[in-house]
């Protein structure tokens, strides 16, 4: 059973209909890529599957079970987690501090223990501890303390997915990790990727413009256009899909 199946997703935004009767399967530990022209609804897709864009028609299955009418703060509670385009930090907080946002089930964020520090101090030290270990992961730890303002773009990057890690997600939505970012850290941003799945069985579904970095890494791609789905294979077959070039180079 794929990890995450889309039937017939369709998104309409008055007369325009942004996705058209999308279908499509994610399997578990696989990178997924997700490419298409500007304006073919890469997007958009993604915020169906985040519960951030309400569907006009179809359906969202995560682990089997149906999440179309969830909202985002409930999609991520199931395992859902997502980048932007644009790096979502707060950038007047340190890295770490970003990093604690998403932990989920904060004793001290519940009223009945906020005004009683010995009932969530010793949690506290935990998820510190496992922040500074994400910022491991993607080797941000010595910039723990560094304000998300003066991070370079490609790692604000880097600590919008170690912000995602510690929602503990089994599935991570990115879109365009590698926009703005130059060549070497985009392919150390993918590499970083790669481990993640590797050590932690995290499945990616990442939409990408850059398709020489995410053809070294991806499993399997999905195109769009226009809003709907155009074709889909292994790295090769895309890439040598006349239909596929002509949307992209014109050739």
């Amino acid at each position: 059973m794929p990890l995450l199946e889309l039937e017939n997703l369709q998104k309409d935004y008055g007369g325009l209909r942004a996705v058209d009767d999308v279908s499509l399967a994610v399997a578990e530990g696989a990178i997924i890529g997700l490419i298409g022209p500007n304006g073919s609804g890469k997007s958009t897709l993604i915020n169906l599957i985040a519960g951030s864009a309400e569907l006009s028609a179809g359906r969202v299955i995560f682990a089997g079970e149906d999440i179309s009418a969830l909202a985002p703060d409930a999609v991520f509670q199931k395992g859902i987690a997502r980048g932007y385009q644009e790096p979502s930090l707060y950038f007047k907080m340190t890295a770490l501090d970003n990093v604690l946002l998403p932990v989920k089930g904060q004793r001290g964020e519940h009223p009945w223990y906020a005004p009683w520090r010995r009932y969530w101090q010793r949690d506290e030290i935990k998820h510190a501890e496992a922040a500074a270990a994400v910022l491991d992961q993607v080797q941000l730890r010595q910039r723990f303390d560094t304000l998300a303002s003066d991070l370079s773009g490609g790692q604000m990057k880097l600590l919008e997915i170690a912000r995602c890690l510690m929602g503990k997600p089994r599935l991570l939505l990115l879109d365009e990790p590698t926009a703005g970012v130059a060549p070497k850290l985009a392919y150390d941003i993918f590499r970083q990727i790669a481990r993640l799945r590797d050590d932690y069985g995290i499945t990616f579904l990442i939409v990408e413009h850059r398709l020489e970095i995410l053809f070294d890494f991806a499993d399997y791609v999905y195109v769009m256009h226009l809003g709907n789905l155009l074709a889909e294979g292994g790295v090769d077959e895309i890439a040598s899909d006349a239909t596929v070039r002509e949307v992209y180079f014109g050739d």
